[in-house]
């Protein structure tokens, strides 16, 4: 009854795509399922996840053979994204892994720095995070406080960031800080940071409210020194890479939702059918029919956008206020769906062991992270009115000339 609106999509219609989904559902139900809840009570998941998330061929699908990678296209990416995040696991953070981390260090790095990370990356003996997030700021990553000083022939890196996720496991991070060169500020940069530096700290993982596996903390910087081969990508160029990185960030997170809400949707299907009330099952009940069918129709209604948008982003044409739209709509449907679903469970719902209980505790912040859905409709419109702003800027201009 179903079956039509599940991860068989034209988007991940090649052979490839099938044995792939194939692929990920059957390490999910070996090396994640029996695990997790211990994960959840640990604070964060296993390395041999990572390693064994490797050895499948499940991380960092889009890097180029010649680092160790498949070089395959994002639409492979996208599919193990939906595909994890249907199974309601939230602990292991290969998606920041996979597809935030890797494509700066493709894209920006410096072909030593590709051949040393990469391959790591891709068998998953290195776990990666990014820091950019600080505690006074969190969308606004022009007010970065975090600071890298030039010294001549290395860096001095003294700040904090917040909110990082596998930051505790993590064994190399991107840093955004700003570079201070003579005294004066360059702008934003970005920065290799391996774990291992002295004055490099961690704090504790943070205690959630949902996704209590994953890991998620502070990460510290005291006179932490790097060599200037260190720098990823040029100097002061760093707010460009994040503006240039975040569409496909998230796209990702909408993909995130998009999963989870057709595995919620699915779990809620199978409960109502099983379950009854008055001596019948509740999904037998009109009310139940036209809730589920409302949220049927408009999973499926974002699953169509999100396959257009996965068709954009890999021919590069999807625009920032595109992968906008579809962080926002998606994860907004997702809330509310996982909202709708959990009533239909009643009390047992509210139960943790009940994957809809988990998954309304889990994806909530899905409309924080990636820049909350606030920013997400204020870029969007600034896209509308873009000839508009544009004129008032250079107005503006003329003022202060006068």
């Amino acid at each position: 009854m179903y079956s039509n609106i599940k991860i068989k999509r034209e988007v991940y219609g090649s052979e490839e795509h099938i044995m792939l989904q194939k692929m990920c559902e059957q390490f999910i139900e070996k090396e994640i399922t029996p695990y997790h809840a211990e994960w959840e009570e640990q604070g964060q998941v296993s390395r041999e996840v990572w390693t064994k998330a490797g050895e499948t061929g499940l991380l960092c699908l889009d890097v180029p053979s010649e680092y160790g990678g498949a070089g395959l296209d994002f639409s492979f990416c996208a599919l193990i994204t939906e595909v994890i995040s249907k199974s309601g696991y939230t602990g292991p953070g290969f998606f920041l892994h996979s597809d935030i981390v890797a494509p700066y260090i493709i894209d920006y790095g410096t072909e030593a720095q590709k051949h040393q990370w990469l391959p790591k990356m891709v068998s998953g003996e290195v776990i990666t995070a990014i820091g950019m997030t600080e505690p006074s700021c969190g969308s606004d990553l022009q007010a970065l406080k975090t600071t890298a000083v030039d010294m001549g022939d290395h860096y001095v890196v003294n700040g904090q960031k917040t909110f990082i996720t596998n930051g505790y496991m993590s064994d190399l991070a991107i840093i955004a800080a700003r570079t201070i060169i003579d005294g004066k500020d360059n702008g934003i940069s970005l920065f290799l940071i391996e774990s291992t530096r002295e004055g490099y700290t961690k704090g504790k993982p943070f205690k959630k409210v949902g996704m209590k596996a994953q890991d998620t903390c502070e990460l510290f910087f005291d006179n932490v020194q790097i060599p200037k081969d260190n720098l990823l990508g040029e100097i002061g160029k760093g707010f460009i890479y994040m503006m240039q990185k975040l569409s496909r960030e998230r796209l990702s997170v909408a993909l995130m939702s998009t999963g989870a809400a057709e595995g919620a949707l699915e779990n809620t299907i199978d409960y109502v059918s099983s379950r009854t009330a008055f001596k019948q099952p509740i999904a037998a009940f009109q009310n139940t029919q036209f809730k589920l069918a409302d949220m049927a129709t408009k999973l499926q209604i974002h699953q169509t956008f999100i396959d257009r948008c996965i068709e954009l982003y890999v021919k590069g044409e999807l625009s920032a206020e595109t992968a906008s739209m579809a962080k926002s709509s998606c994860t907004d449907m997702h809330f509310t769906l996982v909202d709708e679903c959990l009533q239909l469970h009643g009390g047992y719902g509210y139960m943790w062991e009940y994957y809809i209980g988990r998954a309304y505790a889990d994806n909530r912040v899905a409309r924080i992270y990636a820049g909350t859905n606030e920013i997400m409709k204020l870029l969007i419109a600034r896209g509308l009115f873009r000839e508009l702003h544009e004129q008032q800027r250079q107005k503006e201009k003329a003022a202060v000339a006068n």
